[in-house]
């Protein structure tokens, strides 16, 4: 089954930039409803073995925060990635005392990372690609796909659909909310992302969906298959 197409209204790069540039440290907020999907991440990411880390969408390094100081070998090296000059500054300040084993590069916002093939055991992306339209969330994980080491893992979250009574409603709020304008959720929707593992590519490891304060988000650790194409994570 092909990967959804996304078609609600979304914040160019540009936007997404300006936006996160604004906020800041606020964007420390998600924790109110993403803190505990992202502990179920960090419990199921198996991060005590990892050594390279890269982290696309790292905002204002609370999550590279937890992992070099709670998860993460003493050997391990982090690389974060993001759209926001502020965001990168304040990820930096967060773990200048980590020095060489960490580095933190400012991109363009295109979903892709500029890295050797096989270079990294772990690929983390949290509520960024709930930003992403349907090709460009294609192409990001095609590049994860290639920067995996064999055994290495990709882990997610996003928002996404209801599965409570409670939830459903949120998110019915949220997408009138997005449709108006998408800046008032930080850009972010609604997504699913399996449909988008394909599994020629990928093996899904562990998935669930952890409602905090109403808001659903899926939680996806995945490995990618020896041998797959990754063209076949690619959207038609």
């Amino acid at each position: 089954m092909s990967p959804p197409r996304i078609t609600h209204s979304l914040l160019t790069r540009q936007q997404a930039r300006t936006h996160y540039d604004k906020s800041g440290r606020g964007e420390d907020n998600i924790s109110f409803y993403g803190r505990p999907a992202i502990t179920r991440l960090l419990e199921n990411g198996d991060f005590g073995t990892a050594s390279e880390v890269v982290e696309f969408g790292c905002g204002a390094g609370g999550l590279a925060q937890r992992l070099m100081e709670e998860h993460l070998p003493i050997y391990a090296n982090y690389s974060g990635f993001d759209l926001s000059e502020t965001m990168v500054q304040l990820t930096r300040k967060r773990l200048i005392q980590y020095g060489s084993r960490v580095t933190v590069t400012r991109t363009d916002g295109r979903a892709r990372v500029p890295l050797p093939p096989a270079s990294c055991d772990r690929f983390i992306s949290t509520y960024v690609l709930d930003l992403l339209p349907s090709p460009e969330i294609a192409k990001l994980l095609s590049q994860a796909w290639m920067v995996l080491r064999p055994g290495g893992l990709l882990c997610l979250t996003s928002v996404t659909n209801g599965t409570t009574l409670v939830s459903k409603m949120v998110i019915g709020v949220w997408k009138q909310l997005h449709a108006r304008n998408p800046a008032l959720v930080g850009g972010c929707r609604p997504i699913s992302i399996t449909p988008f593992l394909g599994p020629a590519s990928w093996k899904i490891l562990y998935s669930t969906t952890v409602v905090a304060r109403g808001v659903p988000s899926e939680v996806l650790v995945a490995r990618p298959r020896a041998h797959a194409k990754a063209s076949s994570a690619a959207a038609p």
